[in-house]
C-alpha cells in the first residue's frame, strides 16, 4: 500500500487556526484566504478519514481525532522549523527582548541556553517580572516577546499558548490546621493586587462566604513558595513551577472552593515578527507544552 503523506502546509493552517480560536484570523498571518484555508481543512479531514471538528454551542470544538493531529501537527511542524533552520543558508543574527513569568525560571534559562548555543550570533536578553510590568514594556516597544498570564488584551499580537488549571498551593510538611467550619479566615499568601491569581482565590472564597486575610506577601514567587512551605497560609498557582516543599491541595478535601482555569498567552510587539523572534517564539512555544501534563 502506497504510504499516505499529511500536507504540512494544511496541517500549519489547522494549527495555527486552533491556536488562534478563528480560521478568519490565521488566513493573513499565512497569507492565505479563508476558503483556501478551508479547502485545506477538508482535505486533511479526507486524509485522516475523519472530522476534526464538532459543533460545541455556536463554536466548534476538536473531536478526539482532532486533538490526536492538533498533537501531531506540532510536533511535525516543530521538526519541519528544526530542519529547514538547520540547512539553511541563512545565518541568524540580532537579538531578541523576552519577558517571562517566574513560573518559568526553573526550565526556560536551559532551553534559552540551547538556542544561544544554536545561534551564537544572537543574543537573548530575558526578565523576569509580572504581567503589568511586561505588558507595560511590550506596548512600549522595550520587549519583542512576553509570557503573561490571562487572555489579556492589552498591547501586541496575541497568542494563548495553554490553558492551565489553577490551584490551591500548601505545604508538603507543615500542616495548616485551619477548617471551613471553624470560621476563621484563611490565610491566604499572593502577589499584592493587581495579581490575576490573588482576584481568582478571593473571588472564589466570598463567593462561598468563607473569610479570608492576605497573611503574606512578596515581591518575588520564591518567597510565596517560602511562607507556603512554612505553613503561613495556602498560595494559588499552577503546577508549573511547584516548588519543592510545596504540593498541590484538593479542594474539596481542604473544604477550599474550585478556581477557574487561566490562560497563558504570548504576546509579540509586532504581528509579523522577523524570523529570529518567530524561531524563538517556537521554541518557547514547545517547550512549555512540552512540561504541561494533563
Amino acid at each position: 500500500m502506497r504510504p499516505l503523506n499529511l500536507d504540512l502546509d494544511a496541517m500549519r493552517s489547522f494549527v495555527t487556526g486552533v491556536e488562534l480560536g478563528s480560521f478568519a484570523k490565521a488566513a493573513p498571518k499565512l497569507a492565505r484566504s479563508t476558503s483556501a484555508i478551508s479547502a485545506q481543512l477538508k482535505k486533511l479531514e479526507a486524509q485522516v478519514g475523519s472530522p476534526l471538528f464538532k459543533k460545541s454551542g455556536r463554536t466548534l470544538a476538536l473531536t478526539d481525532v482532532g486533538e490526536v493531529l492538533l498533537n501531531y501537527a506540532r510536533r511535525l511542524l516543530s521538526l519541519n522549523d528544526e530542519t529547514i533552520a538547520a540547512v539553511s543558508e541563512l545565518k541568524l543574527k540580532g537579538w531578541v527582548r523576552l519577558g517571562i513569568q517566574e513560573d518559568f525560571s526553573g526550565f526556560l534559562p536551559a532551553v534559552l541556553g540551547q538556542f544561544a548555543r544554536a545561534h551564537p550570533d544572537v543574543r537573548v536578553e530575558a526578565r523576569i517580572a509580572r504581567n503589568a510590568d511586561l505588558l507595560g514594556r511590550i506596548e512600549s516597544g522595550s520587549l519583542d516577546l512576553a509570557l503573561v498570564w490571562g487572555n489579556v488584551k492589552e498591547g501586541g499580537y496575541r497568542q494563548r499558548v495553554a490553558e492551565l488549571p489553577v490551584q490551591w498551593i500548601g505545604s508538603s510538611h507543615q500542616y495548616l490546621d485551619w477548617r471551613i467550619e471553624s470560621g476563621l479566615p484563611l490565610p491566604i499568601i499572593a502577589f499584592d493586587a493587581p495579581c490575576p491569581f490573588h482576584s481568582m482565590a478571593t473571588d472564589a472564597l466570598t463567593r462561598e462566604g468563607i473569610p479570608w486575610l492576605l497573611s503574606f506577601t512578596s515581591s518575588s514567587l520564591n518567597g510565596l513558595s517560602a511562607a507556603t512551605e512554612a505553613g503561613l497560609g495556602y498560595s494559588i498557582r499552577t503546577a508549573l513551577g511547584l516548588q519543592p516543599g510545596t504540593e498541590i491541595l484538593s479542594a474539596r478535601e481542604r473544604g477550599l472552593p474550585s478556581l477557574p482555569s487561566i490562560d497563558l498567552t504570548l504576546h509579540r510587539r509586532e504581528a509579523n515578527p522577523d524570523p529570529l523572534t518567530e524561531r524563538l517564539s517556537n521554541i518557547i512555544i514547545q517547550a512549555i507544552r512540552s512540561e504541561i501534563v494533563y
